[in-house]
């Protein structure tokens, strides 16, 4: 049984979570603040937290920053929608989802599961990378979408195996312009917008499949089964 710790200073948000978490079979922590959720991180050692950002005391972006100095447990945050900055923050200091309140149940736990499927940080990378209809070769430089290969820049080609390593995952702009083009990358958005339309262009089989979903304002989110928006 995976444990989750829950850390939100509204009592009704955790009593709603515990009762979603727990009825599909989670163990569930409680915590009412960052500092609360560290002392039950360290006692308990969770799979996964789901944790508010915008909390008294020490934040969810604090604690954050603290459980990713110590471990790559999986960590969801959880933003009002008028906290973009604070929800960017916290992705670029390893958060891996996010979801904006208010926010459906089923997402919640479909968000869950999908971090819990995650292969561990500290794990090698497999050079080869089978998710939905993409196969990425790292060692050989190709990628096969739907059985089809695709020939892409070299760029194209380092952006899509950080895309495919993350499935499901939301990619801030800072991560991905830092990862492909070092820290002259952080002056040069455009650089972004100009290679995802290109990679888009490629990966995309007219079917009415789209594989890179955008995140307003925060980043991109890789969807390897594709979502149809044809129908």
């Amino acid at each position: 049984m995976n444990r989750i710790l829950v850390v939100d200073d509204e009592p009704q948000i955790r009593r709603m979570l515990r009762t979603a978490l727990q009825s599909s079979g989670y163990e569930v922590l409680l915590a009412a603040d960052g500092a609360e959720g560290l002392k039950q991180f360290e006692i308990a050692s969770p799979d996964l937290i789901v944790t508010d950002l915008a909390m008294p005391g020490v934040n969810g972006l604090e604690l954050t920053q603290s459980v990713r100095r110590r471990t790559s447990t999986p960590i969801i945050v959880l933003s009002v929608r008028n906290s973009d900055a604070m929800k960017v923050n916290a992705l670029d200091e390893g958060a891996d989802d996010y979801l904006t309140k208010p926010f459906s149940v089923p997402e919640l736990l479909a968000r869950v599961r999908a971090q819990l499927r995650r292969v561990p940080d500290n794990a090698p990378e497999p050079a080869r990378i089978v998710t939905g209809d993409f196969i990425v070769d790292a060692d050989a430089h190709t990628i096969s979408v739907q059985g089809s290969p695709v020939r892409l820049t070299p760029k194209e080609f380092d952006l899509m195996l950080l895309l495919a390593r993350a499935p499901g995952r939301v990619l801030t702009h800072k991560f991905l312009l830092r990862a492909i083009w070092g820290p002259a990358g952080d002056e040069q958005p455009e650089y972004l917008r100009v290679l995802i339309a290109g990679l888009r262009k490629k990966i995309e089989r007219g079917d009415g499949k789209h594989y890179i979903e955008s995140e307003p304002w925060v980043g991109y989110r890789f969807l390897p089964d594709g979502r149809d928006e044809s129908v």
